[in-house]
């Protein structure tokens, strides 16, 4: 019995940690998507990361947001339809890199609801906006 006690513990912290909790200041909704999108006055000439979240799914939410090297904001689905039908959202977890509010680089969930993606290659993603824009 203890063992399974252990066991039940020990999931539940894994799984804790898998949410990542995000504060409220990252979450957006239709309201103010366009405002995050578009910038509210950042450096990286405007390069925004927003995942569209699901709870249903949030064990598979992307964890290593805040060692992204630019703005992140997360959207739960539920709440932004408007932007989840805009940006074609079929899965959850999606994330899109915009720059300067145009949609630049996605990455969604397959099938099996993983991303799959981790922070590298989104931070490379990241680089290669910013080099695209450079003249």
């Amino acid at each position: 019995m203890k063992l399974l006690k252990f066991i039940l513990i020990f999931i539940l912290n894994i799984s804790a940690y898998a949410q990542s909790d995000v504060p409220d200041k990252y979450w957006v909704t239709d309201e103010n998507f366009d405002k995050a999108i578009n910038g509210d006055g950042f450096e990286e000439k405007d390069i925004v990361v927003v995942e569209f979240w699901a709870e249903f799914n949030k064990a598979n939410c992307f964890n290593e947001w805040q060692k992204l090297d630019v703005p992140y904001y997360r959207v739960n689905i539920a709440n932004a339809p408007e932007a989840k039908k805009k940006y074609r959202v079929r899965m959850a977890p999606t994330i899109i890199i915009f720059k300067e509010g145009s949609k630049e680089k996605v990455f969604k969930a397959g099938l099996d609801l993983l991303l799959p993606t981790n922070l590298q290659e989104i931070q490379r993603s990241i680089e290669e906006v910013k080099k695209a824009g450079a003249y």
